[in-house]
């Protein structure tokens, strides 16, 4: 019997870059930017929406809400959304660096601390595999989350512009 590259695999079954991405895709926290759009949009709008509860307070103090309603909309908008780019940045380091695992040639891994790190060349196979992987599966996630950086960048500047208008 041919054992297959997989098993003689010398990586620890927790750092091999497959089971990282399995691992990621399954995790509460990095899940949701796999769901579809509705879901996604529901998710970002429930961080911002929860930013609002640090940011509000913040701008009420700076801008009266009765005597300066857009400036505490726009102040409060933008401390909210403050959360939600540091949450999306979260999501983006992690997809990112699971898609460097994946598309890497050497592995590198740790057999039982920090001290003693190796490096594994994958098998061709393997590789073909896990950048296949990358291509269909982990890049669309990293273009939803840079259209999403777009989209914020845009906010931010049509709200600077409508506050230099105030």
């Amino acid at each position: 019997m041919m054992e297959t590259p997989v098993s003689v695999c010398p990586v620890p079954t927790e750092q091999q870059p497959l089971n990282e991405y399995q691992e990621l895709k399954d995790s509460w926290s990095f899940r949701w930017v796999t769901l579809e759009l509705g879901g996604y949009i529901r998710k970002l709008a429930w961080i911002w929406g929860l930013g609002w509860f640090i940011a509000g307070p913040m701008a009420a103090a700076s801008f009266a809400p009765g005597k300066y309603p857009s400036k505490f909309i726009l102040m409060g908008a933008a401390g909210a959304s403050l959360g939600l780019v540091l949450a999306l940045v979260r999501l983006y380091l992690g997809w990112s660096y699971v898609r460097s695992r994946l598309e890497n040639q050497q592995v590198f891994y740790e057999e039982s601390g920090w001290y003693d790190g190796q490096c594994w060349t994958k098998p061709e196979e393997i590789l073909t595999r896990d950048r296949l992987i990358v291509t269909y599966q982990v890049q669309p996630i990293l273009q939803r989350l840079q259209r999403t950086f777009v989209l914020l960048a845009l906010f931010f500047f049509a709200g600077s512009l409508t506050w230099y208008f105030l």
